[in-house]
């Protein structure tokens, strides 16, 4: 038995069809994406500085 077998696989989300969006549409999910974006990135500042504090605590 391989580590990576016990892994959880993550199915990535299935992609919307544009085409079928109208301009509005494709306005509003963009405004949509920056959004999740932005949170992302905060959760990836807020994870570092928590691994920088836990780091900071076992340094010599």
């Amino acid at each position: 038995m391989e580590w990576n077998d016990l892994e959880p696989q993550k199915e990535k989300p299935k992609p919307k069809s544009l085409t079928e969006m109208s301009i509005a549409d494709l306005g509003e999910y963009i405004a949509e994406l920056q959004a999740e974006i932005v949170r992302a990135k905060a959760t990836i500042r807020s994870k570092e500085a928590a691994r920088d504090g836990a780091e900071s605590v076992f340094k010599i």
